[in-house]
C-alpha cells in the first residue's frame, strides 16, 4: 500500500527585494511525498504569520506520515477529530488546506487526470480573471488610469483595485472624495466594457461603509468587496444591501469553515463568495462551500493573492464550477521568482486563463528554486503600510 513518507515545508522568499512588493514577499510551498517516491504540491498562506503557519504544518505532517495519501475525506474527518480548533485557528485551517490541495495533486498524478476530474469534472476550460496588484506606488487618479490602461493593453478585461488610501474606520468627506476621483479616473480609462472591483480590505466601521457603497454605484462596480471589518459581516452587510441594494456585495477571503459561509448566505448578506483555497480547507473545503453557494443562488469569485501553486489549485476548482462569475489573479503582478516557481504556466489570453488539463494541478514545480529560495525566519514588516496594502498606495494625494 502506498502510503505518505513524508511532507516537506518551504517557506520561500527574495528577501532582497521584499520591500518592492510586501504584499508578494513569501510563500509557503508544501510537498507531499509518497513511500513509492511521488510528489504533490499545495500552498499555504503566509500573511504575517509564517512561523505559527509552518508549525501547524508540522502538526498536520505529525498526523499524516504513514497514512494512505487517497483517502482525502477520511483523513479530513481525522484530522478534524483531533484538531479541536481547526474551525477557529486560521494557522491550523491554512496548515490543512496546504496539505489537502498536495493529496489531490498525488491523485490526479496517479490516476492521470487533472484535479478539475475529480471534483466535477470540466465546465470551464479557460477562465475569466480580473487583474490586482497592478497599481503599486498610484495615488493620484491619474496613476491610477494611466496604470489601468496598461493593465487593459496587457489582455485584462478586468481589474480590482483599492482607491481608499491610507483611511481606516473612518473616512471623512476629503478621503471620499479622493476615492471616487481616483475610481472616476480609471473607469473613464478604461471604458464602460471593462468591468472595475472595488477592494476595500475589511476596513470601514458601517456607517462609512455605507456612504462609501452609495458613492461607488455610479461606477457600475461588478462588485465591492469586503466594505466592512469582518467582525461587522452580519450588522454591517444588512445595514449596506438596505441602503445600496443594487450594488453586488462579496466577501469571504477570510473564510476557515464551511459554517462561516452558510450564516452569510442564509441572511442574504452576500451576492458574491470569495473563499480562498488555502484557507477554507484546500478542494475539500471548496467543493462542500460551492454546493452551498449553488443552493442560495450566489456567484464564486475565489480570493487568490499568495502564490504560484495556490493559483494552479484555484484554476482547477474554478475549472469545475458552474456558478463562477470570476477569477482574481496577482499572477501578471508578483516578483518574477514567483512566476518562476511553476515555470511561468500561465499566460493571460483575451481576458482569460486556458485551464491545463495535465494530471494533477497541472503545472511543474521548479524544485531547485524551492530549495535556492527556502529562508527561515519572519516574514518581513513595514510599519509603514500594513501588509494587505499594495506598496505605495497608502497615501492621501491632496496632501502630497
Amino acid at each position: 500500500m502506498v502510503t505518505i513518507k513524508d511532507i516537506e515545508i518551504y517557506p520561500v522568499s527574495d528577501l532582497a527585494t521584499a520591500k518592492a512588493s510586501p504584499w508578494a514577499s513569501v510563500s509557503i510551498i508544501v510537498r507531499v511525498v509518497t513511500s513509492d517516491g511521488q510528489v504533490g504540491y499545495g500552498e499555504a498562506v503566509p500573511t504575517l504569520r509564517v512561523n505559527p503557519v509552518v508549525k501547524a504544518i508540522e502538526e498536520v505532517r505529525r498526523f499524516m506520515v504513514g497514512k494512505d495519501p487517497f483517502r482525502i475525506t477520511y483523513l479530513f474527518r481525522e484530522w478534524y477529530k483531533h484538531e479541536f480548533y481547526i474551525s477557529r485557528s486560521f494557522e491550523s485551517a491554512t496548515a490543512y488546506s496546504a496539505v489537502d490541495i498536495a493529496l489531490h495533486d498525488l491523485l490526479g498524478k496517479y490516476l492521470g487526470v487533472p484535479v478539475y476530474q475529480l471534483i466535477g469534472g470540466l465546465v470551464n476550460d479557460k477562465i475569466k480573471a480580473y487583474a490586482n496588484g497592478w497599481y503599486s506606488d498610484c495615488v493620484t487618479p491619474d496613476d491610477f488610469a494611466r496604470r489601468a490602461k496598461d493593465v487593459v493593453s496587457m489582455g485584462f478585461k478586468a481589474l480590482k483595485f483599492d482607491p481608499f488610501g491610507p483611511y481606516f474606520d473612518q473616512m471623512g468627506e476629503e478621503g471620499l472624495e479622493e476615492a471616487v476621483e481616483r475610481v472616476r479616473a480609471v473607469r473613464e480609462a478604461v471604458g464602460k466594457y471593462v468591468d472595475i472591483l472595488i477592494e476595500t480590505h475589511g476596513r470601514f466601521d458601517v456607517n462609512t461603509a455605507v456612504r462609501m457603497v452609495k458613492a461607488m454605484e455610479e461606477f457600475n462596480p461588478l462588485f465591492i468587496e469586503e466594505p466592512v471589518h469582518p467582525d461587522l459581516n452580519f450588522e454591517g452587510l444588512a445595514k449596506i444591501k438596505a441602503a445600496a441594494p443594487s450594488v453586488r456585495i462579496a466577501v469571504g477571503e477570510r473564510i476557515i469553515s464551511v459554517e462561516e459561509p452558510l450564516q452569510l448566505l442564509e441572511r442574504g448578506l452576500v451576492d458574491v463568495l470569495q473563499p480562498d483555497i488555502t484557507n477554507a480547507l484546500g478542494f475539500t473545503g471548496m467543493v462542500r462551500i460551492r454546493a452551498l453557494t449553488e443552493a442560495f443562488g450566489v456567484e464564486l469569485a475565489p480570493h487568490n493573492a499568495f502564490g504560484p501553486v495556490q493559483h494552479a489549485a484555484t484554476i482547477q476548482f474554478d475549472a469545475s464550477t458552474y456558478n463562477l462569475l470570476i477569477q482574481e489573479s496577482f499572477y501578471d503582478f508578483w516578483p518574477q521568482w514567483k512566476k518562476d516557481i511553476v515555470n511561468n504556466a500561465f499566460r493571460i489570453e483575451d481576458g482569460y486563463y486556458k485551464v491545463p488539463n495535465r494530471p494533477g494541478l497541472g503545472v511543474d514545480v521548479n524544485e531547485k528554486l524551492l530549495n535556492e529560495m527556502r529562508f527561515e525566519g519572519m516574514e518581513p514588516f513595514h510599519e509603514e503600510e500594513p501588509v494587505w496594502v499594495i506598496k505605495g498606495t497608502w497615501r492621501s494625494y491632496k496632501s502630497m
